[in-house]
């Protein structure tokens, strides 16, 4: 075997499962202990700056700053009783992740060390972060970029230094990263569903929303990892032949964990608790090294900061396991690509679920009107919620293998469709529909049960009793990419509703049919959104289709929504993003998906080049020295007796050319790509022209993966990176 791909076997096989994060007693007895949340500042604070920092939390109201020395330095004082040394705003740029710049508490004065926190560098830090994408928003001579505070998502020590959730802007205001449009948003739709909650209860005075994020990763060892450039550069592999089992027997689903895995497991879990982030669930998901791990319900903001941060955490405890944690969309051909399930609700500050159907009719009269409005939102901006998931990892997960297709649609279940139907027609609900006695729908809502709704694995959007389950959002990705989006359609939707009940009542309708006549017509609107089947048929991509509901086919061209009138206008009434950070986000996205692509087309050629021809060319040497050596002892007769062997001669050599001509292939798409100086019109070549030139050079290098020996193929295979 290839010295390259035997080393990383052989260290991988040595790798032995072992715990690194152990703890005393139960998880309540060191849950949150890393976390300085409002109830522990209490111990730091004086009244009086405690209670500024429970009205900014709570109450979203600026901090006061003449508080913030007193805070700063008890947060400080906590901060080092925990070990840490430096602090860091931790802020989410548009590149998707996280980025830090740690500072240290230490100040120096006449040659002595003393710790200090000022509160100016608790509140607001100028870590200038320049070389992160704004499209356009920053300029070489307006450099400036400011990180704040965000006093709703509590600060925590992680390794040594305090970290300091933040939102990160430009030198005039603007959102450089994912956060601020989602807070944004989120005051857009607080507002709203506070609007439509007051016509049912006169005691609402806030709703937010709760965001529950199932997280799916690939586990691969170190060793093996680090022996594919693809895994390392890319975090997916660009070649290789899929394994002769994979997950057919669908045997790891649900299956016992291994035992490393589940040391690995633990120790991450044993951190994330440490952190408060309520870990809930673990599993083996579908495909071979997938797994899961799930939280409870939080808000959104809280929700969003813990999951980047369990991905950071995850990551550093699989180095002390010698693992690595794969987030890509779709690290391997042929089995089932990863999401990141972003399970979506409203509640009010009375604390009901405005997704959650109630036992009496007034009650699902609000539900129902919640439920429609989510429904008209998603109807009228399906292509823009499709496309807030849409990148370059996504593209390769979408529509296959149990993620979700490319088209938007809301799954309802069997029973609450039958309400609907039967609302919108003023029919009584039968027995057999509602599992209750006959009730009349004009007058009264039915019942309805949670658990009457079935889950479709198809749907990308699909409602899961109490809530909203959108699947579509990518693994890698951070979730306010697409919260932002989803809060601001809902928003929309949510004033339009309650604009129809006050003029019906204008009309001198009682406000229980304006209510009942307004569901009845977003019902209509939306009708054209709901689909019950499967959606992975091409019967209901044709459907969809007819019904004007458009599919992201191609990344680039879906990114054309945010330059649309209707996306434009929602943002902008909202105030959730103005036209230049729409024009930013637009830019960037496109500048994005090129750059990945750029270096996934490098990355594959050198592969080629590299390590595939050369394996091909040493085995055709390999069966010329056969063939010469028959021809020697047998003469003539060696045509018959090497017809195998000159025939694979043959196909590795027709192989080998055409892959060279189509990395050359490659290089001219690139540089034709390249000189494209508009970054959507680029990103579109990519998309199409490199891409097909990528997908030509795979298919030869995996046809050569399964005709040269194996003792000559450099890089690990499937079957070794999915089942050791």
């Amino acid at each position: 075997m290839a010295r390259f791909r035997q080393r990383a076997l052989d260290e991988a096989a040595s790798h032995l499962q072992a715990r690194f994060f152990l703890e005393e007693g139960p998880v309540s007895s060191y849950f949150g202990e890393n976390v300085l949340d409002t109830a522990k500042m209490k111990d730091y604070l004086s009244e009086k700056a405690y209670c500024a920092v429970i009205d900014a939390v709570k109450s979203g109201k600026k901090l006061d700053r003449a508080f913030s020395d007193e805070i700063a330095d008890g947060i400080r004082k906590w901060a080092m009783e925990k070990g840490a040394t430096h602090y860091t705003h931790l802020f989410q740029p548009l590149t998707g992740s996280t980025a830090e710049k740690h500072e240290a508490f230490v100040t120096f004065k006449d040659g002595k060390a003393m710790e200090r926190f000022k509160g100016s560098a608790l509140v607001q830090q100028e870590p200038d972060a320049s070389s992160f994408p704004s499209g356009g928003l920053r300029n070489t001579f307006e450099a400036r970029g400011y990180s704040a505070w965000d006093p709703t998502s509590p600060v925590f020590v992680l390794d040594g230094t305090l970290c300091i959730p933040s939102v990160f802007v430009s030198y005039n205001g603007e959102a450089l990263d994912m956060k601020v449009p989602n807070l944004r948003s989120l005051q857009a739709l607080s507002s709203a569903a506070v609007k439509v909650a007051r016509l049912f209860d006169s005691n609402v005075s806030g709703v937010s929303v709760n965001l529950g994020l199932e997280q799916e990763y690939f586990l691969v060892d170190e060793a093996l990892y680090n022996a594919r450039p693809d895994l390392v550069l890319c975090g997916r592999t660009v070649i290789g032949h899929t394994s002769a089992k994979d997950q057919q027997l669908e045997d790891h689903y649900f299956g016992a964990i291994p035992s490393r895995v589940s040391a690995f497991m633990k120790d991450f879990e044993t951190e994330a608790y440490k952190l408060g982030i309520q870990l809930e669930t673990r599993h083996n998901e579908v495909a071979p090294n997938q797994f899961e791990c799930a939280p409870l319900f939080s808000d959104v903001t809280t929700s969003i900061d813990q999951n980047m941060l369990l991905m950071i955490v995850m990551q550093k405890v699989a180095e002390k396991h010698h693992l690595k944690v794969v987030f890509h969309e779709k690290p391997f051909d042929g089995v089932n690509g990863s999401g990141k399930h972003c399970n979506w609700s409203m509640t009010t500050d009375t604390g009901v679920n405005l997704l959650s159907p109630g036992k009496t009719p007034n009650k699902n009269l609000q539900f129902l009107s919640f439920f429609v409005s989510v429904m008209k939102g998603v109807r009228n901006h399906d292509y823009l919620l499709m496309t807030s998931i849409a990148n370059l990892n996504n593209s390769y997960r979408l529509g296959g293998n149990e993620a979700p297709p490319a088209v938007m649609s809301i799954f309802a279940g069997s029973t609450l469709t039958a309400v609907l139907d039967s609302f919108l027609k003023m029919q009584d609900l039968s027995d057999q529909e509602a599992g209750r006695n006959s009730i009349e729908i004009v007058g009264t809502i039915p019942e309805i049960f949670p658990d009457n709704t079935d889950r479709n694995r198809t749907s990308p959007f699909a409602f899961t009793g109490n809530r909203f389950e959108f699947r579509a959002v990518g693994s890698s990705a951070n979730a306010a990419s697409a919260t932002y989006v989803l809060n601001s359609i809902v928003a929309e939707s949510l004033n339009e509703f309650h604009s129809c009940v006050r003029e019906r009542e204008a009309r001198g309708e009682s406000l229980r049919d304006a209510v009942a006549a307004t569901i009845r017509k977003f019902i209509i609107d939306s009708q054209d959104i709901m689909f019950e089947g499967n959606g992975y048929s091409l019967e209901w991509l044709e459907e969809a289709g007819r019904r004007g509901l458009r599919a992201v086919r191609n990344v680039p061209d879906a990114y054309n929504v945010y330059k649309e009138e209707a996306t434009r206008r929602l943002f902008t009434s909202l105030g959730v993003l103005s036209e230049a950070e729409i024009d930013a986000r637009f830019e960037v996205l496109n500048e994005i998906y090129v750059k990945k692509l750029q270096i996934e087309a490098r990355v594959i050629g050198d592969i080629c080049k590299n390590h595939v021809i050369p394996a091909a060319v040493s085995y055709e040497n390999v069966l010329i020295r056969n063939v010469n050596g028959m021809k020697e002892v047998f003469g003539e007769e060696y045509k018959d007796l090497c017809r195998a062997e000159i025939e694979t001669l043959r196909k590795v050599s027709s192989f080998v050319n055409r892959l060279s001509d189509d990395i050359e292939s490659l290089v001219d798409c690139r540089r034709k790509a390249n000189a494209e100086p508009d970054m959507a019109v680029r990103a579109k070549l990519y998309s199409t022209e490199v891409m097909e030139a990528m997908r030509r050079i795979r298919y030869c290098a995996d046809h050569l993966e399964m005709i040269v020996d194996d003792e000559l193929w450099p890089l690990p295979k499937y079957r070794e990176l999915l089942f050791l």
